[in-house]
């Protein structure tokens, strides 16, 4: 099957090559699970622009997004700010999947 191109802010590229060298320690451990094809043999990148947004983690073979999100997309702006962003990410295709991690 053909995949679908999604187009993207190329004024994100330089942004999403910052995180990919200051990845959080949460997308470190999901890093190392996704990369080189061991999840089913799936291809992950990392830190990809996906519409105006950069999600950390995306599979173009599944069209699917991974954000891994921590204690600061709890307080209520991040949580209008993040409906958004699914919503407007589902929007051109992709599926959308939040993990959530705190440290307490």
């Amino acid at each position: 099957m053909k995949r679908r191109i999604i187009p993207y802010n190329p004024e994100l590229k330089e942004r999403a090559k910052q995180l990919r060298k200051n990845m959080t320690f949460s997308e470190l451990k999901l890093w190392n699970e996704l990369k080189n094809g061991q999840l089913m043999g799936y291809d992950f990148d990392r830190q990809r622009p996906v519409g105006d947004y950069i999600v950390d983690f995306f599979c173009k073979d599944l069209q699917l997004a991974i954000e891994v999100d921590g204690i600061t997309h709890l307080d209520e702006k991040a949580i209008l700010k993040d409906k958004i962003r699914l919503e407007d990410i589902e929007a051109s295709g992709v599926f959308f999947c939040v993990l959530m991690h705190c440290w307490w």
